[in-house]
């Protein structure tokens, strides 16, 4: 088994003895993923963050990091990546299939009631005028549970310089550059993987 250096919170494994307990049960678990589905108006990363490590306390800021840019990576919808990912990981396949009704029963229906009933008014000016408002609040949110994440990088086994520098070249490179999202993907994501690699075989070879 490879060697720890518990003093590097990058190299401590996720279940320790003070890792946050979870949920208690697959009830617990489908209620709150239901609960978080119901209120992600377009902004789901700033409501799973709030509920999952500051209401449940279920991740810390560090494991919430983590698990959300694996989310990011994989196909499909980045918060039903997660509730998968959480689900499985406390309970195995039934939580993970827990998580995701959750995350969809509930939702499913509202979300096809209110197709039915937009359809209706979905050229007035006046509904378009409240969803482009609503646009602009989901991206404050989203940029400000970003911010908030930030500190979390901290401990991150790349570095916060390196952290900060494939943030920044990743905004360069989608915002600016309009590159191609698999790209940019492939590219600083490879960079950052190897990166870490390298890191966490120096931190290996250091460990007593």
């Amino acid at each position: 088994m490879p060697k720890t250096n518990p003093s590097h919170p990058a190299q401590v494994p996720f279940h320790t003895s003070s890792s946050p307990p979870g949920p208690h049960s697959l009830s617990a678990l489908f209620w709150a993923f239901n609960a978080l589905a119901l209120q992600g108006f377009g902004g789901v990363v700033a409501i799973a963050q709030r509920e999952l490590v500051d209401k449940k306390r279920w991740l810390t800021q560090a494991q919430f990091v983590e698990d959300w840019a694996v989310a990011q990576v994989l196909p499909g919808p980045n918060v039903v990546n997660l509730s998968l990912m959480i689900g499985d990981r406390y309970f195995g396949v039934r939580g993970g299939m827990v998580a995701l009704a959750g995350m969809l029963s509930f939702p499913l229906v509202i979300v096809l009631i209110l197709a039915a009933l937009f359809s209706g008014v979905s050229d007035s000016v006046a509904v378009q005028g409240a969803l482009r408002g609503m646009g602009a609040v989901a991206a404050g949110m989203i940029v400000a549970t970003g911010l908030r994440l930030l500190v979390a990088l901290k401990g991150n086994i790349l570095g916060g310089i390196v952290c900060y520098g494939l943030a920044a070249a990743t905004f360069v490179a989608i915002a600016l550059l309009r590159l191609p999202l698999i790209w940019v993907l492939l590219g600083l994501g490879g960079l950052g993987a190897l990166w870490a690699y390298r890191q966490l075989g120096r931190f290996e070879k250091d460990a007593p």
